[in-house]
């Protein structure tokens, strides 16, 4: 796990050197075990951070170049089955590394077929500097993050959006479409940032660039096309095989020459990602789980820790504890924090870091299995409910977190990327049924915003997280072979009758089992009461702290440029009433925090 960046351009670029130093120190907090970088005529510049996690060695350090010295590259992440590619191939290898079995196999066998093969979270850079030719390549889900800027003349590229500002050549321009985007989803979605004319690359694609700066993007993994409506099935068989492939994700996640532990909360996902890890590790597992005085999980995660022998680590957090890191975090991330609990993830994270460096987490479970019952029966609901609406627009009336009528009456910005996507997301729901497609959705559009917290929280503190529930073979045994009647189960005839006449807010985890197939493999793991307890999520009691984040809005917000003038005390009064109250000002919050932090300031040179 590390940090990239890089330069590449039509003509000489000056202070090359200067400027790519600039932006691999941007990021030293991604690695900080090793930096270097690689300039070709001026014109490219690869840099690298690294955290070392397979082959420690200074060997393996960053930027690696091929045996021929034609193929140079810079790769943030993991390969776990490197091994298993390094068998395919007749390379000479010098180190233990997972970085030089990538450059071997595009060396030999080209970077479809490695890509083909690779199982892993990535963002990658290749230079090919007999032909001047750039590859960037992002992994199938967006695990890793890698953003990009491009105009006539050159391309500037990086794991974080800073490193590119650092670079000198690129202007921060404030991306107001992004903010009715964000409001709505809590992230901007890719490609777009709060940047202008700086992009995300989408996940499951790369780019190819020539040297004439020519983008060819191919697309070579996507949501897999089979959707599993099976009634008439074998639910042992079906549940045996999943927990095979769950079990091999997991322990594919703990290949590494450093120390890693697990997050523990207490729900069913991080428990059983424990108690599987907890199973095949020699020495006790240290587990980590943070919370409130007002609200936390420390009963639960302590009944796994005690049946694992875990060395189990609780953090109690404060409001001002909780205050004190938001500013120095949405500097991190480069743009407005989206889920409250970021601030609590990234000070556990920091905590962690004092005995790992690798970190399990169970982001993607929800998504795989139908964890969020409410939304996730929203086609249900839909088919027994008197609407006019189509199930795009009912689907995404209940899914945005802060409502279209509210973003309406408060802010000014362009709504453009709410239309772009609209159109998108309705073509895409038009021949598919309504459950099928609330699963896509889930896993092409909201995952991604769990992912850049889960990056931002742990690289901040230099820690690489895992997510085993996004392995894509995992999913693609989910949508091919788990019917979904397993993933959302309803406990009787009776009861799904009589769910028709009552909203999924009510009915959801009382008529029906949410991720059934998920929390029956885990009675083979842990107490059944653990598995049967109704979701919490992550609490950080916002709702109860409302009072200081009104003093807050109305020191940042009267001067808020995309905020409608004399709207904040309305704002405010609305607020209170919505079922997120405290979330929903906090996000107003957090925009005007980070436009303050990244827009007031120089950045070219």
């Amino acid at each position: 796990m590390c940090g990239i960046t890089g330069i590449f351009s039509k003509v000489e670029i000056p202070y090359l050197e200067k400027r790519i130093n600039s932006m691999n120190d941007s990021i030293i907090h991604r690695g900080p075990d090793a930096g270097n970088i690689f300039i070709h005529n001026n014109i490219l510049a690869l840099g690298h951070r690294r955290l070392s996690i397979i082959d420690v060695s200074e060997t393996a350090n960053q930027p690696m170049h091929s045996n021929t010295n034609i193929w140079h590259i810079v790769f943030n992440g993991e390969i776990y089955n490197f091994n298993e590619i390094k068998e395919d191939l007749s390379y000479s290898f010098s180190t233990e590394s997972d970085t030089e079995v990538i450059i071997a196999a595009v060396e030999e066998k080209g970077v479809d077929w490695f890509i083909e093969r690779a199982n892993g979270m990535f963002a990658i850079a290749l230079f090919n500097s007999d032909k001047n030719q750039l590859f960037l390549i992002r992994d199938r889900l967006g695990i890793k993050p890698l953003y990009y800027f491009k105009d006539g003349d050159k391309i500037v590229f990086s794991s974080e959006i800073k490193a590119i500002l650092s670079s000198g050549l690129v202007k921060a321009e404030f991306n107001e479409a992004a903010v009715d985007e964000y409001l709505g989803n809590r992230y901007v979605r890719s490609p777009y940032t709060f940047f202008k004319n700086i992009y995300q690359l989408e996940p499951g694609t790369y780019v190819e660039i020539d040297k004439s700066l020519n983008i060819n993007e191919s697309r070579y993994w996507d949501i897999p096309q089979e959707f599993n409506i099976d009634q008439d099935f074998n639910e042992e068989d079906i549940a045996g095989k999943f927990e095979d492939e769950l079990i091999k994700a997991i322990k594919y996640r703990l290949i590494s020459d450093v120390p890693l532990g697990t997050y523990l909360s207490g729900g069913v996902d991080s428990s059983l990602i424990t108690a599987i890890t907890a199973k095949s590790q020699k020495e006790a597992l240290n587990t980590y789980t943070i919370g409130f005085l007002e609200l936390n999980e420390f009963e639960y995660s302590k009944v796994i820790s005690q049946q694992y022998k875990t060395l189990h680590h609780e953090i109690l957090m404060m409001k001002e504890d909780y205050v004190n890191n938001w500013d120095r975090l949405i500097g991190f991330k480069d743009a407005p924090l989206g889920v409250p609990n970021e601030i609590p993830l990234a000070v556990m994270s920091t905590k962690l870091k004092e005995k790992i460096t690798v970190v399990l987490s169970g982001e993607g479970a929800d998504e795989l299995m139908g964890g969020y019952g409410k939304i996730f029966r929203s086609p249900y609901d839909y088919k027994n409910g008197n609407t006019k609406l189509s199930f795009y627009e009912y689907f995404i009336n209940d899914y945005e977190y802060v409502s279209r009528e509210m973003r309406d009456k408060f802010i000014t910005t362009s709504k453009k990327y709410r239309e772009i996507f609209d159109y998108k997301i309705i073509n895409e729901f038009s021949d598919k049924t309504n459950e099928e497609n609330v699963f896509r959705f889930f896993h092409k559009y909201h995952v991604k915003g769990l992912l850049q917290r889960v990056d931002m929280t742990t690289m901040q503190t230099s820690v690489e997280a895992r997510v085993p529930f996004l392995d894509h073979n995992l999913i693609e045994f989910a949508y091919s072979k788990i019917p979904y009647n397993l993933k959302l189960k309803w406990k009787s005839n009776e009861s799904k009758l009589k769910a028709k006449n009552i909203s999924s807010t009510n009915y959801s985890e009382e008529l029906d089992t949410p991720k059934y197939l998920l929390r029956k493999i885990a009675y083979n793991h842990m107490p059944d009461h653990i598995v049967d307890r109704k979701k919490v999520g992550f609490p950080v009691p916002l709702t109860e702290w409302f009072d200081n984040l009104e003093e807050m809005a109305n020191k940042l917000l009267p001067d808020a440029s995309w905020l409608k003038k004399d709207t904040l005390n309305s704002l405010i009064a609305m607020s209170k009433k919505e079922v997120r109250a405290g979330q929903v000002l906090w996000m107003f919050i957090n925009i005007e925090v980070f436009r303050k932090k990244y827009f007031f300031q120089e950045w070219e040179w």
